[in-house]
């Protein structure tokens, strides 16, 4: 794969990811549908285009994942519709962000794990982070949004834990997703209010499945063989600033001051921790 083919799906990669943020915030914002039918609607969308992606690549279903790392997504996507209720674009992308990086290197430290001082310097300045953007205050999120976007980011870190081992990563992501079905069923009726779901909300919660999640995904695992591990890392970092400025280009959201240095701790933090080595 050439230099600039990689660089243009990795870009397309990450706008795609920051547009489940964009997706889901508007849609639900907007008032065109509930979160309990996108979540629904975004895993079937999902599952359908994986499976179909699967078998035109292996000419062959074979249902991969499991139930527990099934569970561990509809808990992420779950999580992810009902905060975006209340979370504007880019703070939701960066708690998720930083809630999966902070347990990823949480359960590293659980298995022993040796940080060397920068380590524990971009560990401590991302968590700072996070906090300070939680703090009271006219600029804070709200705190009940932002509790249930960090749940979905401890989801989506134990999702990645349980997956990174996976010999055929797309066949895991389809299989799981069609796993996480019916979860969102159930959620879908236990949680299903009286809001009418227009045609607008239902495209929404598609495009979030079938594009920025499915092909999204599909297009992640092709450039990642291409990518240094730490590399691949590192540009995930762009997500949540794309998120924001999509909010502002797009959702006419605002940028405040308290965002800004929150993710530049975030952020700076967990690429300091990225890019340092671990102590031997």
């Amino acid at each position: 794969m050439s230099r600039l083919r990689l660089a243009i799906l990795t870009l397309i990669t990450m706008l795609a990811f920051a547009a489940n943020s964009l997706l889901c915030r508007e849609a639900l914002a907007a008032g065109h549908i509930d979160a309990s039918s996108f979540t629904l609607v975004r895993i079937v969308s999902g599952a359908l285009v994986l499976s179909i992606l699967l078998l035109i690549q292996f000419r062959r279903y074979t249902l991969g994942g499991s139930w527990l790392a099934a569970a561990a997504l509809f808990g992420y996507a779950a999580a992810f519709s009902f905060a975006y209720v209340s979370l504007s674009a880019g703070t939701g992308a960066l708690l998720l962000f930083g809630a999966v990086q902070t347990t990823m290197i949480g359960y590293g430290l659980w298995r022993g794990e040796r940080l060397s001082h920068l380590q524990i310097s971009g560990a401590i300045a991302a968590s700072a982070g996070l906090i300070w953007l939680m703090l009271p205050g006219v600029e804070a999120p709200p705190l009940l949004g932002a509790l249930i976007m960090i749940t979905g980011g401890v989801c989506w870190g134990v999702y990645s834990l349980l997956g990174r081992n996976a010999s055929e990563p797309s066949v895991a992501t389809a299989g799981n997703f069609l796993r996480a079905t019916p979860f969102a069923v159930v959620l879908f009726l236990l949680m299903r209010d009286s809001q009418p779901v227009t045609s607008l909300g239902l495209a929404y919660a598609a495009a979030s499945g079938a594009l920025a999640s499915g092909l999204g995904y599909a297009l992640w695992y092709a450039v990642l063989p291409a990518l240094p591990a730490s590399r691949a890392a590192t540009i995930q970092l762009s997500v949540p600033i794309l998120a924001a400025l999509g909010g502002v280009l797009f959702l006419g959201e605002a940028i405040t001051l308290r965002f800004s240095l929150a993710s530049i701790a975030v952020l700076g933090g967990i690429a300091l921790f990225i890019m340092s080595k671990p102590r031997a």
